[in-house]
Parts: structure tokens; C-alpha cells; sequence
């Protein structure tokens, strides 16, 4: 039943349009940011051309934001996209999105290479990605980059396994729903991944998109030397609450 839920949800996205005569408090936003330590960049992006940004093009390291590029990216191999997933596939895919797990990841860089990812950055627009492979968290995004992906994440995922990614994107484990999750819209479905640095405040980024029938926004929030993991999730919070008011 969840499956079919996720399938219909995107199903009813297909003409995709902006909330009708709703903008980010960008304002609001940068006056938080402002008064918050580390390095912070948002960028907020609707159908249509909307798109808005505070810092948006500064690079910051993907930490495990990557791993929503891995899975496009994967889902799309020639071995992959045409036939039906296999146990394999499933146990390596949803740990590394559910659950944020780094070893997974590392084993589907392995597989997709970062020729690949180039690829997938250049089908979405990207402009200043960079992979990196010794240490992937250390691949090279920016806020502008990320939300132009996420506006359209469903579009370029293999469409036999479109539903399957969705799914995964909007069953993040509980433990790990904070920032955007804490402040999600009401009648908003929300399809998101978070990176951090392990705990330590090094960053705390997260990517998402939000859906309300035909309607859909994308936000990306990077934070870089926030401090500790606890103020770098508040920092989340509080630009998201400000960023989606009034959707």
C-alpha cells in the first residue's frame, strides 16, 4: 500500500506547477542566518523558474547529500533501469538512503563510478558539482545545484524504479527526521536527505522537495563549521520554518 501511495503521489505531480502566489521569506531567512555561526547557504526553487538563493553558489562538502545522486545514478545503469530490482539491489540501496549508511554508499561509488554522477549533474543543470572519490564525502556541491536536482529528483530516476526512489527518499528513519522534517507543511509530502559529519557539527546539510498534488517546491540548506550537531540542526530548522511559511 505505501508503494502505491508513493506512485500515486507522483503520478498526480506530472504537471507539476509553483504554489500559486506563494514566495519564500527570504528575508526572514537571512535574518536568522545572520545571527547563526558557520558558513550558511539556502537556495529555494518552484516550476516555472522560481528560484531564489542566500549564498547559493558558495561550495560546501556533499557529507552524505551525495547519496541522492548515487541512487539516481545507480537506478539508472544500463544493468539496472530496464529490469526489476533484485535483493541485492534493495539491501544496498536502502540502508544508504534510510538509513545513511556510509559503507553502502561507498560500495555504489564503486559500482557507478564518478563518470557517472558527472553525467546525472549535467542531465540536471548542475553547474559547480565536483565528485570525489577517495573521500566522497568531500565531493563539492552547492546550495543552487541542489535544489534545481531535487525540484525534478523523480524525472531523472529510471522510470521503472521511480516509485521505489521516492519511497526510499520519504521514509528516512525517524532518527534522522530533524530540520525540514520538524517544520514540514501541512498536506505536504516531503522526499529528503540530510548529510552530516558524522555528529560533530562539521556540516549539516539538508535537500528536499515537497509535493501538495500538482504543486511542488525544492529547498537546499548547506551549513559548514556549525559546532556542534545539535546547534547545526537547529540552524536547519529555523531557515526551513522561515524559507516554507505560509505553503
Amino acid at each position: 500500500m505505501k508503494a502505491l501511495a508513493v506512485v500515486l503521489a507522483i503520478a498526480a505531480t506530472a504537471g507539476s506547477t509553483p504554489p500559486p502566489a506563494w514566495h519564500p521569506d527570504m528575508a526572514e531567512a537571512i535574518r536568522y542566518a545572520r545571527h547563526r555561526h558557520g558558513e550558511i547557504a539556502f537556495a529555494v526553487r518552484t516550476p516555472g523558474g522560481g528560484a531564489w538563493g542566500w549564498h547559493q553558489t558558495a561550495i560546501f562538502p556533499s557529507a552524505s547529500v551525495l547519496k541522492a545522486m548515487l541512487l539516481v545514478a545507480y537506478l539508472d545503469l544500463p544493468s539496472v533501469q530496464g529490469r526489476s530490482l533484485r535483493a541485492a539491489d534493495r539491501a544496498l540501496l536502502a540502508p544508504m538512503i534510510q538509513q545513511s549508511n556510509n559503507a553502502d554508499a561507498g560500495r555504489v561509488l564503486g559500482i557507478v563510478g564518478p563518470a557517472r554522477l558527472r553525467a546525472l549533474a549535467h542531465r540536471a543543470g548542475m553547474r559547480r558539482f565536483a565528485p570525489v572519490t577517495g573521500i566522497w564525502g568531500l565531493s563539492r556541491i552547492d546550495a543552487a545545484d541542489q535544489a534545481r536536482y531535487f525540484l525534478h529528483i523523480d524525472e531523472l530516476v529510471a522510470p521503472r524504479h521511480r516509485a521505489y526512489a521516492m519511497h526510499l527518499l520519504n521514509s528516512i528513519t525517524p532518527t534522522q527526521r530533524w530540520g525540514i522534517a520538524r517544520v514540514q507543511p501541512f498536506g505536504w509530502r516531503l522526499y529528503f536527505k540530510g548529510g552530516w559529519g558524522s555528529g560533530t557539527g562539521w556540516v549539516d546539510h539538508q535537500v528536499a522537495l515537497l509535493t501538495r498534488n500538482d504543486e511542488r517546491v525544492s529547498v537546499a540548506i548547506l551549513t559548514h563549521l556549525d559546532g556542534s550537531h545539535a546547534y547545526g540542526k537547529e540552524t536547519l530548522r529555523g531557515i526551513a520554518l522561515r524559507l516554507l511559511k505560509g505553503l
